[in-house]
């Protein structure tokens, strides 16, 4: 059986890595990650990595007392990093060939963004993780997955978090709240359904790269997503809303 897609890239928060800690990273969820994106790699599937850094520092959260925008959010960008490197080393021992390439300057440790070299890694059958965000502030990771996308031509954007897709009300608090199957750009962005922030979805929407959200923590959904399965809720304009 083929695989549904060429290359992927896989958004993962920083509060995945986490676990049930509550703060940090936890070795086995990264391990489990890398076991399950080894999986993908050996079925000849072409992956990059967006992952955030909110398990250690969040940027709104610093300016919102009392720290400058940008500052919280360069700070916020270098934690990205962190989770960056401690994923590239579990994939390395998981046997995948990894490169961390960030959008901040920190040569003695990754390399800087270029995106030719990222194709050409995704090409060799490498991981490309993608860390310090965009490298501006005032933008998300969620932006920064749909941009880089684009940029790799991604043929879609897997978004791998705690809840098992996206519904129509916050399902922690509404035991009633539907889970879509299907939406299409228009309805997230008027139904203010905070997926992923609006900038994000402005830009999956010009270029037509669809979102899929998922459970990460279901074992094996990153590779029932790449070989096409109907997990989650999958965004796109070529979807009816269901």
């Amino acid at each position: 059986m083929g695989t549904a897609y060429q290359r992927v890239l896989l958004k993962l928060s920083g509060e995945a890595l986490m676990g049930n800690l509550g703060y940090g990273i936890d070795p086995a969820v990264v391990q489990e990650i890398a076991a399950e994106v080894a999986e993908v790699i050996a079925s000849g599937v072409q992956i990059a990595i967006v992952v955030g850094g909110g398990n250690i520092f969040r940027g709104v959260k610093g300016a919102a007392k009392g720290m400058d925008r940008a500052t919280a959010d360069y700070i916020g960008m270098i934690a990205t990093v962190m989770n960056a490197m401690t994923l590239q080393d579990a994939l390395e021992r998981s046997g995948v060939p990894t490169r961390v390439q960030t959008a901040i300057a920190m040569q003695e440790v990754a390399e800087p963004y270029i995106r030719r070299r990222a194709i050409r890694h995704l090409e060799k059958g490498r991981v490309v993780i993608f860390g310090a965000g965009s490298g501006n502030p005032f933008f998300t990771t969620d932006t920064t997955a749909a941009l880089r996308a684009a940029e790799i031509s991604a043929d879609v954007i897997f978004k791998a978090t705690k809840v098992d897709g996206i519904y129509d009300s916050d399902p922690h608090l509404n035991p009633n709240a539907k889970r879509y199957k299907s939406l299409n750009y228009a309805h997230v962005l008027n139904q203010d359904l905070r997926v992923m922030d609006s900038t994000a979805i402005a830009l999956c929407k010009e270029n037509n790269i669809p979102i899929m959200v998922f459970d990460l923590s279901v074992r094996g959904n990153i590779h029932r997503a790449v070989m096409g399965e109907h997990i989650g809720t999958v965004v796109g304009d070529l979807y009816e809303v269901s």
